[in-house]
């Protein structure tokens, strides 16, 4: 079988994520799974690392530990990934034992051979970063990455011996032209560091003591250059007792990574490998920066957005995680910089996904159901108009696959939407509503199994994408998905099989009114914690106010989870003789079967807000307590629905 490796970089804890440190897991996501469906057994690694001076310093701030510090803020990292739908074989922590025995040994290893000596650093330190800088790179006292300022630093260190493998670092480039993408990369890293010059790396530290100590020397702290750079190793098991994952899956296939780490990858981390004498990952992409306002999205930079969401939870739980997935990977920074607004999203979520795959999902499907009775027919003979469809949609699966091999999803996704624009045209073509009229039952049965033929190709395609809509998508077209790419052909479309639908997919969004609740949103977020109150400050009201909120019991008719989501519910309450349908954000507390014939406290009066496509009619009450664990209000005794809450 087919082997793939694919890796991020393993995060550091800065405590919030946003949409640019998710884009390059969403990315590498799709790529894996992109893999396994066409055959490949894949290993796709993530983690954090967590080591050094900066988780020092923030968790003595927090009062805590620096374990206790980043356990939670990792556990948030996971659940991250969770809500995106990132499907990882392993999240390594530099923390774990493992990896801490490990890097001893290789640090060891490189002592012994003479690749790393001691000897005394002096020059600049960014913080925020962590990296050291010469005067001559550090220009105007600034981080050539961040910015920031950078400190003057001096203490002893143990170095390694970078500047041995320049040369060899610069050949390897020119024989291995595919080694770093995109290929402007290349003259980035030769022109600025190769070229010019290597110096050594400082490996060590002596001013802080969160990190690995040094086997032989326990003053010194390993430096993250091989702390974390090494976790692509060790997490296979390298220098354990067991390296059958290392054997099997190494050298990677794919680093993948934002450009500001591009160095490290392909210049650092390459010449560790050579002096250990282990093979070279085979490509390292570093791609461009997720931009707001033309800045790159930093967590500063998420904390201090006046009109933009950038924060993934909250745009996953409005509109789904497959709508971020599709919106970061079809606009992002694949290649350069890349901007984000809250528009862009809007747009493409209502241009690609409703207006044009959802729109050629639902017409299809309520097509067979109002002229053939919801079953799939058969395709009978084919004429030009068909054929025009069907060949750029037998044509497909190799596209996509072309630029899937290349790394290049948006690539791939523009591919999909040709053929999803073709087949809205056909619709408009062939007219089934006159074939219909003028009783052409076979021409009319030719033209509904190509439109699902076509859609389902589309779908499947779409599955490293739209994780959980595409599986929906299928099963209401009465089909399975493909195990392997390979074998993808554009009429194993089912005849005869039943189609149905339930609540539209991927509604169309009002554009003005998203745009306003998403800046709503961003501004209550973008309030900075210490200016926000106390959470036992209490601020009065008048009985006025409490007077605007109506409040009155209803009885839970029916619940049942909606579609795409893990947190919300649907349930059809009746509040005295009126019936409503209200979305609430308890799945997780809270199985349907166990709310029927609840009674529940529900605000009356609240304006309706749409849910995921389902407008949402009134508010449930519940309570939670400071563990967030969470109940529902209920009446202490039996009362009729329709009670006014006093």
């Amino acid at each position: 079988m087919k082997k793939f490796y694919l890796t991020t970089p393993i995060y550091f804890p800065s405590g919030k994520w946003h949409l640019g440190s998710a884009y390059t897991t969403v990315l590498a996501d799709c790529i894996a799974r992109y893999k396994r469906l066409k055959g490949f057994k894949v290993f796709f690694l993530t983690g954090t690392d967590e080591h050094g001076s900066k988780i020092e310093n923030n968790a003595k701030s927090a009062g805590l530990s620096p374990k206790e510090f980043v356990d939670k803020i990792v556990a948030d990292l996971k659940n991250l990934w969770k809500t995106m739908d990132i499907s990882n074989d392993k999240f390594i922590r530099t923390t774990e034992d493992y990896h801490q025995k490990a890097v001893q040994k290789i640090f060891t290893k490189l002592y012994e051979k003479g690749d790393i000596y001691k000897s005394t650093y002096e020059g600049r330190y960014c913080v925020p970063c962590e990296s050291f800088w010469t005067e001559t790179q550090a220009k105007d006292s600034k981080c050539p990455d961040c910015g920031r300022l950078v400190e003057k630093a001096k203490e002893e260190s143990y170095f390694f011996k970078l500047s041995k493998y320049q040369d060899r670092l610069i050949k390897y480039f020119e024989d291995n032209p595919e080694f770093l993408l995109p290929k402007f990369r290349v003259n980035e890293m030769m022109n600025n560091f190769l070229k010019p010059g290597l110096n050594d790396l400082a490996v060590s530290r002596t001013s802080f003591s969160w990190g690995i100590k040094v086997p032989f020397d326990n003053k010194h702290i390993v430096y993250v250059w091989l702390d974390a750079l090494t976790n692509y190793i060790t997490a296979l098991g390298y220098q354990s007792t067991d390296q059958k994952l290392f054997d099997e899956f190494w050298p990677a296939d794919v680093h993948l990574m934002a450009k500001e780490i591009v160095r490290f990858h392909s210049i650092i981390w390459p010449a560790i490998l050579m002096a250990l004498d282990v093979p070279l990952p085979k490509k390292v992409y570093g791609h461009g920066w997720l931009l707001m306002g033309g800045d790159k999205l930093s967590k500063s930079k998420s904390d201090a957005v006046k009109k933009d969401v950038v924060d993934p939870f909250v745009l996953s739980e409005r509109y789904g995680s497959d709508a971020v997935r599709y919106v970061l990977l079809k606009d992002g920074p694949f290649l350069g910089d890349a901007p984000y607004t809250n528009e862009t999203l809007i747009n493409t979520v209502n241009t690609d996904l409703a207006n044009s795959l959802g729109n050629l999902h639902s017409r299809t499907i309520a097509m067979i159901k109002q002229y053939f009775k919801g079953v799939i027919p058969k395709q009978n003979a084919l004429d030009e108009t068909d054929l025009s469809l069907i060949n750029i949609a037998k044509e497909l699966p190799a596209k996509y696959s072309a630029k899937m091999d290349e790394l290049n999803v948006p690539g791939a996704l523009d591919e999909i939407l040709r053929v999803i624009f073709a087949a809205n045209k056909y619709i408009d073509q062939t007219t089934p509503w006159i074939l219909f009229k003028e009783k052409n039952t076979e021409k009319l049965s030719t033209v509904l199994y190509n439109l699902a033929a076509a859609l389902r190709v589309c779908i499947i395609l779409l599955t490293p994408v739209l994780v959980k809509s595409s599986k929906i998508m299928l099963e209401q077209l009465g089909q399975e998905t493909v195990k392997n790419f390979d074998k993808l052909e554009l009429l194993g479309l089912k005849s005869g099989v039943s189609v149905f639908s339930r609540d539209i997919i991927f509604p169309r969004l009002n554009a003005d009114k998203e745009k306003k609740e998403l800046e709503k949103i961003a501004m209550e977020s973008s309030v900075k914690p210490e200016t926000k109150k106390e959470e036992n400050t209490v601020t009065l009201i008048d009985i006025e106010d409490f007077a605007k909120v109506k409040l009155k019991t209803a009885k839970v008719l029916n619940c049942e989870k909606v579609e795409n989501s893990d947190k919300l519910l649907k349930l059809k309450v009746k509040v005295k003789d009126e019936e409503r349908t209200v979305i609430s954000g308890i799945a997780k507390y809270y199985e349907p079967k166990d709310l029927i014939d609840k009674t529940v406290v529900l605000v009356y009066n609240l304006k309706p807000v749409v849910l995921r496509g389902i407008e949402s009619q009134g508010m449930i009450l519940c309570a939670e307590d400071e563990k967030g664990n969470l109940s529902i209000v209920s009446p202490e005794k039996n009362i009729s629905s329709g009670s006014v809450v006093r």
